[in-house]
């Protein structure tokens, strides 16, 4: 465990890369060979947009990668943060603790927050608005989005007391299961269901990606499914029965548009409050 944080306490630039893009490769190639909707699309096209902002998201990270650092490293100099109350306990144990309180913040509380507030729900429907959600999707996020999740990463750095190994593994650990759960792949019923008493499983979030309240706003996690279960919003629902996108924005063209999604955050629109059927 030692030579896990270590490593990822001075991860390089490049393996980081490997991740991302090792990453959207497999499962780009899985997806290939298990899908779970077999769609008529040109896969390159409507991943086109989806890749512009995962490197939007990119750049504005890397810009912002110095407060990270400063963060964490203050935490650990003053020893502030929930880790730093527990002396002595075994590395294993404070190393999950921290990752599972960082997604807790950084992952489930941002989405969750997204999803409450009007402004921040329609910067968010940049990413609920695909209509063939596949592992490109996984970061197709606008760049307010961006820095709304950096800020929340940063908020949860201070609260854990996290050391920047632990912030790197976290990353690197959503940025794979994130991949994982947005992919269009097909697990035999059984073992996505074991899954997802774990982690967030495939079905499990293709549900929160349905077009129609209440499934919308429900399943919000991220690498964990704990917290969903614990605050009371897992849903379940037949993955067959899942349809992509938001029902009141259902012009596919405009939701594929790179200059239209730019734009999308500032269009006039109020949530509905109450729920809607499938």
């Amino acid at each position: 465990m030692y030579n896990l944080i270590e490593y990822f306490e001075n991860i390089p630039s490049i393996h980081r890369a490997v991740i991302l893009v090792g990453g959207i490769s497999f499962f780009w190639i899985l997806e290939g060979t298990v899908p779970l909707f077999a769609f008529r699309y040109k896969k390159w096209k409507h991943a086109f947009p989806n890749l512009f902002f995962t490197f939007t998201t990119i750049i504005i990270n890397f810009l912002l990668a110095f407060l990270l650092l400063y963060t964490s490293d203050w935490v650990v100099e003053n020893e502030y943060g929930f880790i730093h109350l527990f002396n002595g306990i075994p590395l294993i144990i404070e190393v999950f603790l921290a990752v599972l309180l960082l997604d807790f913040i950084g992952a489930f509380l941002a989405h969750y927050v997204e999803h409450k507030i009007n402004p921040l729900w329609m910067i968010h429907l940049v990413h609920h608005s695909d209509h063939n959600v596949d592992t490109t999707t996984a970061n197709r996020h606008h760049p307010l989005e961006s820095l709304i999740r950096f800020s929340f990463t940063l908020f949860a750095i201070l609260i854990v007391g996290a050391p920047i190994g632990y912030v790197m593994l976290y990353q690197s650990l959503s940025v794979i299961l994130t991949q994982f759960n947005h992919a269009n792949i097909k697990l035999p019923r059984k073992i996505d269901k074991w899954l997802s008493y774990l982690i967030v499983s495939p079905d499990m979030h293709k549900i929160h990606h349905h077009y129609r309240l209440p499934y919308t706003d429900a399943n919000y996690g991220n690498i964990f499914s704990i917290w969903d279960r614990i605050f009371g919003t897992f849903m379940d629902l037949d993955r067959e029965k899942i349809i992509y996108g938001v029902d009141v924005f259902p012009d596919e063209y405009k939701n594929s548009n790179i200059k239209d999604l730019l734009k999308q955050p500032f269009q006039k629109y109020q949530r509905p409050t109450k729920s809607s059927k499938i």
